[in-house]
């Protein structure tokens, strides 16, 4: 464990050298701030605990939220932090995978070359992994999240579809389901619904329940989502190559997605900045359903190290943009940001120090 903390320690010397701000977090963060933004399914992966004064706290499971909160209440403009401590995550399908382990961050807030902080910090977490065996993997949920903010349907059905692109299953479930005629329901067609429905009973009062009944009934009005559609959808989410041929097919795309043409411009713009940071972005693996399965926090450039040699391993290190995240957490205020995590105990292991 030493060897982990010096490694964490020789990481977060090395971003505030290059000026970022060494910041703490505690350990025990609210449970409703972080339930409000990623809702129940953090359960399942975060310890908590009650306090009688506090209410519900969860152990931390990642920095990034206590940085943005810190920083939208008293951080400069612009703003770079670094980081290194203990996170937690439950763990209930594999017991060889840690609850509790290392990450070192680098998180920058700059609403001037939001492009240039992308590359900025992509470019530092590659140069921090030195000559340990890894390949890259980066992606845009902000490609994917302007295509379905485009579909033709329903505001209703296109904020489900955004709030579950972080679960693949639920969204293409979602997506399927809206490519057809809404199933008939004979409750939607009665004369009065709570006919015969008994006492209430349960958290959910009538109002609540009426509610939804007018949701549904509003929804199955909605045409479905056009075949062409779904097809562009698809198509968008295949793409999966090394940047420059990537960004040439979702270029294609755009002709009949114009909706995306703005955020694969950004790419593009991306692609340059990292190119002027001394990356080879011809190596460079891009994958429009990249980082769905990482934290839901992130709306826009995303990336990842993996190891080459042993396949079996979580990331090394990933990151990526959250703008969103500080609009939520801001009370209006907001501001671009993006960071990174290093696993330090990881980058051991792959340099022979295991």
């Amino acid at each position: 464990m030493n060897r982990v903390s010096d490694k964490a320690t020789a990481l977060r010397t090395q971003f505030e050298q290059l000026g970022a701000l060494p910041v703490e977090t505690s350990i025990l963060q609210p449970a409703g701030t972080l339930l409000d933004l990623y809702g129940e399914d953090i359960r399942g992966r975060a310890y908590i605990t009650s306090d009688a004064l506090r209410g519900e706290q969860m152990l931390r499971p990642d920095f990034t939220v206590p940085v943005v909160q810190m920083h939208m209440e008293r951080g400069a403009d612009p703003a770079r932090y670094t980081y290194a401590g203990t996170v937690f995550r439950r763990q209930e399908d594999d017991e060889n995978r840690p609850n509790e382990y290392t990450q070192v961050g680098y998180e920058v807030f700059d609403r001037a070359e939001p492009i240039s902080a992308d590359a900025e910090v992509f470019a530092l977490i590659a140069s921090a992994l030195g000559e340990a065996p890894v390949r890259a993997s980066t992606g845009d949920i902000g490609i994917l999240v302007a295509a379905v903010s485009a579909l033709e349907t329903s505001d209703a059905r296109k904020a489900a579809l955004l709030r579950h692109i972080w679960r693949p299953r639920k969204f293409r479930a979602l997506l399927e389901r809206f490519s057809k005629p809404a199933a008939p329901r004979d409750i939607l067609s009665a004369d009065d619904p709570f006919a015969n429905a008994g006492p209430e009973i349960g958290l959910r009062p009538k109002l609540d329940v009426q509610m939804r009944l007018d949701d549904l009934c509003a929804d199955a009005d909605v045409a479905p989502i056009s075949k062409r559609e779904i097809e562009l959808l698809d198509a968008l989410l295949n793409v999966r190559a090394m940047l420059p041929v990537a960004l040439e097919q979702l270029r294609a795309l755009a002709i009949d997605l114009p909706a995306i043409g703005s955020a694969v411009e950004r790419l593009n713009a991306r692609m340059v900045a990292l190119k002027t940071r001394g990356v080879d972005v011809a190596k460079l693996e891009f994958e429009t359903s990249y980082g769905r399965s990482l934290m839901e926090y992130y709306d826009g450039f995303v990336f990842g190290f993996y190891a080459e040699t042993h396949a079996d391993l979580p990331p090394i290190a990933t990151g990526g943009r959250y703008d969103a995240l500080t609009k939520q957490l801001g009370q209006g205020a907001e501001i671009p940001a993006v960071g990174g995590v290093i696993r330090p105990d990881l980058l051991i292991e792959l340099e022979g120090g295991a």
